[in-house]
């Protein structure tokens, strides 16, 4: 096989030995290891399922994060993290859209609670003072 400038990705389909699956795009690193990179779907033995952008071998880019409990992330990645923007929804059906930093609440955000009430400020993880609810008049 001839080296070519950015060499394409490869369609694959693999199980590991601990029953996690992963379907989509793989690419070699220069040292000749198969990592996840490009578009893809790993579901996890325990029944995670992360739908989204690789890149060597991590979470990154847009993607979706589903748990068994319910709970669903919706949004950017940074290695394995949620980062950037997003939309996580808790098993309860309430909802935090807004930034995330290294998997935390972390910036503007809207928390929209279980009655549907919207609390709009600042997140800092679990802290978020000076929450105001947004009124539709």
């Amino acid at each position: 096989m001839s080296e070519s400038q950015g060499e394409e990705p490869m369609q694959v389909s693999y199980i590991f030995p601990n029953g996690d699956r992963y379907e989509g795009e793989c690419s070699r690193s220069a040292s000749g290891v198969m990592m996840r990179s490009g578009a893809g779907k790993h579901t996890s033995a325990g029944g995670v399922i992360y739908t989204g952008e690789w890149h060597e071998d991590k979470m990154h880019g847009k993607g979706t994060l589903q748990h068994p409990s319910g709970a669903l992330y919706e949004g950017e990645f940074k290695d394995n993290m949620y980062h950037g923007r997003g939309k996580y929804t808790f098993p309860d059906g309430s909802t935090y859209k807004g930034q995330f930093h290294n998997n935390r609440l972390e910036g503007e955000g809207v928390f929209t609670n279980t009655q549907g009430l919207d609390w709009i400020g600042e997140f800092h993880g679990n802290a978020a003072l000076g929450l105001k609810m947004q009124h539709n008049i």
